[in-house]
């Protein structure tokens, strides 16, 4: 049967609320989907159906301190935490990095793939991963890249939630997630890690902060080896030094060069719809955004090919444009003066 007859199914069931029927359509449109290697679709169907069946099992009147109560406001509580639960279709081939990040990253996800091999020698894994370096250098994208290469779910934490100013709520905010990651076996991600797992100043600090930061060492300490945690600072000098050590890998990330400025670029306009006007000049231009990050490179190029085509005589007939070279210079000194390069 094809996606499309079970999508039908789906909504023909849904409609008459026959559950059971529903659920069984259900769950073969997600063995369908993993046969047909739609993995990232299949993993989303089962996180909806998953928690709402657990939504199903705490709705209706229930007795207040009960345990159905309980994991009700549990429920809540946590969804606060989780700012987007997502699955990445992006790969190895989506980075541009140096080769030392590359094979760093290519290792870490060959020991996920290659678990079963590990535990029979019993051998550890390595699970605890933090990325660290300027803004827009690919921290961020790295994570989405084990995700997706290990077609895992991944748990983007909402730190603004975490952080609590009553006592002892951080590491209470902590363990939850923690415990969540251990039943569903997918990715943490915390972003600007440094802001939770700081050096322990015994001098000025009044407690709080030591006992974040132990609760993490505890819970690093006993996290599932099939689950992963990943970190990612800007600060990484801001790090307690016995939190740094937990880590299983530590990648450095850094501004690109001239010549992963280029990858950049052709993996940009891969597709082949748009060409530089001028390409001595495109080159002067890569030379001249050195000591911009990935991000702000792709974001002006990008722009740039937005302001050619608008600028384009007949663009409704436009099918390949060329890209003005002296629109991306300015977007490029502006970007260099605005972060004061």
């Amino acid at each position: 049967m094809a996606q499309l007859d079970y999508i039908k199914e789906i909504a023909k069931y849904g409609l008459e609320n026959d559950q059971e029927r529903l659920l069984s359509v259900l769950n073969d449109l997600i063995e369908h989907s993993k046969q047909t290697k739609k993995l990232n679709f299949a993993i989303q169907l089962q996180s909806i159906l998953k928690d709402s069946l657990r939504v199903q099992k705490t709705s209706g009147l229930t007795t207040v301190g009960s345990e159905t109560h309980l994991t009700r406001i549990e429920d809540k509580e946590l969804s606060d935490l989780i700012l987007e639960k997502i699955t990445s279709d992006y790969s190895l081939d989506n980075i541009i990095a140096n080769n030392k990040i590359h094979s760093e990253l290519e290792f870490f996800i060959e020991e996920h793939q290659k678990i079963e091999i590990l535990r029979q020698f019993d051998l550890p894994v390595s699970n605890k991963l933090l990325l660290y370096g300027p803004s827009g250098c690919g921290k961020t994208l790295a994570s989405y890249v084990i995700a997706g290469e290990l077609q895992k779910m991944m748990v983007v934490i909402n730190l603004g939630a975490i952080v609590s100013s009553k006592l002892g709520e951080t590491s209470k905010n902590l363990s939850k997630i923690f415990k969540k990651s251990a039943t569903e076996d997918c990715i943490i991600f915390l972003d600007e890690f440094d802001s939770l797992g700081k050096i322990r100043d015994y001098s000025q600090d009044h407690g709080e902060m030591k006992r974040v930061v132990n609760t993490i060492l505890q819970l690093f300490d006993y996290l599932p080896q099939s689950s992963i945690v990943i970190a990612a600072t800007n600060q990484k000098d801001m790090l307690d030094e016995a939190l740094l050590r937990r880590f299983d890998n530590i990648i450095g990330f850094e501004l690109p060069n001239e010549s992963e400025i280029k990858k950049l670029i052709d993996l940009i306009l891969v597709n082949g719809n748009f060409k530089f006007d001028n390409k001595t000049v495109a080159n002067k231009i890569i030379k001249a955004a050195v000591g911009l990050s990935y991000y702000s490179i792709q974001k002006t190029l990008i722009t740039a090919i937005k302001r050619s085509l608008f600028a384009a005589s007949e663009i409704n007939k436009v099918l390949a444009a060329q890209i003005s070279t002296s629109i991306w210079k300015n977007l490029i000194e502006v970007e260099k003066h605005s972060l004061n390069i």
